[in-house]
């Protein structure tokens, strides 16, 4: 079994739907479903890659208030290793109010809480250095992390042989493009969703923008696109390859988690022995599980009955 170290944002989502207005005043709108649920681009990505059978350790930040509580219980019942969670003092778990429109669409009401004091005193590079895998999900929103440490741990996993990835979010800072490109000579596979790559780097053109990252040092660009499916590229002997995977016909509820959910599927991918693209079918099996249910954590049961997903959807 893989080991994957999974580090950066941990957050506890309340989710709703369907939500099509917030009534005026103190009136009430009745919705169908409210969840709970352990998310974020590194918690997310943890309970997947624990459903699909991996060996998973957490590392990240949270308070000590019920939410942390909330986290740390959920995580267990996973089977996630919690002992790299620090718990902050003084600040809140990160949280997200997600009211889910009928078309799967979130808009986000968010506290960044103990993620933006996540810094790198937190990180337990003893398990790191054991691990298989490590995955790193959060940028911009651990400013005390982001950048230069966040370097030094991709750095610090390349010197001991660990296969990275790279997830970040689409929000768009001044020096994001700047935090980012430091630590991508240290990345194997960099995997923001398209949208979120172009607003980096200001290049519509796919091929344009994969070139811009690899160029800079990425092993590899996975670009999730949504409905589009999703690419993975490389240069070899200074030519772009590049292999595209599209997307699953399936009904949405909720995208939420779904990126997440893909990183999961595409890091157990690698971890059994697939080659690129049925990795990435892997991802794009997870993410097309997920985005049925309500919230992060939906859809995905086990790695067997993903597989079996994917292959009645080939």
């Amino acid at each position: 079994m893989a080991k994957v170290v999974s580090l950066g944002i941990h957050i506890a989502d309340v989710l709703g739907r369907p939500v099509t207005n917030i009534p005026e005043g103190q009136n009430l709108a009745l919705l169908e479903e409210i969840r709970l649920t352990v998310a974020g681009t590194a918690a997310g990505t943890s309970v997947d890659l624990a459903k699909l059978g991996l060996d998973v350790y957490a590392i990240g930040a949270i308070g000590q208030d019920e939410l942390g509580d909330f986290v740390v219980y959920t995580m267990k019942r996973y089977g996630i290793h919690t002992d790299g969670l620090v718990r902050k003092k003084g600040v809140q778990t990160s949280a997200t109010m997600l009211p889910i429109r009928p078309n799967g669409e979130r808009p986000a009401l968010h506290v960044p809480g103990a993620n933006a004091h996540f810094s790198l005193e937190d990180v337990n590079f003893d398990l790191i250095a054991a691990a298989d895998y490590l995955h790193i999900g959060g940028t911009p929103l651990m400013p005390r992390f982001d950048g230069e440490p966040m370097r030094k741990v991709f750095e610090f996993a390349r010197q001991h042989k660990v296969v990275t990835t790279y997830d970040l979010l689409a929000i768009n800072k001044p020096n994001l493009l700047e935090q980012v490109e430091m630590v991508l000579p240290f990345v194997d596979y960099f995997m923001p969703g398209f949208e979120e790559a172009v607003m980096m780097c200001g290049l519509r053109d796919r091929h344009e923008a994969i070139r811009f990252f690899l160029e800079r040092g990425a092993g590899h660009t996975v670009f999730k696109m949504g409905n589009k499916g999703s690419s993975a590229a490389w240069l070899e002997d200074g030519m772009l390859k590049e292999i595209i995977v599209p997307a699953m016909k399936v009904p949405v509820v909720d995208s939420t988690g779904c990126g997440d959910a893909y990183c999961a599927g595409f890091i157990s991918g690698l971890s059994l022995g697939y080659d690129l693209q049925k990795a990435c079918r892997l991802g794009t099996a997870a993410g097309g599980l997920v985005i049925q249910g309500l919230g992060s954590d939906a859809g995905i049961v086990d790695l067997k009955s993903t597989l079996r997903f994917m292959e009645e959807q080939a």
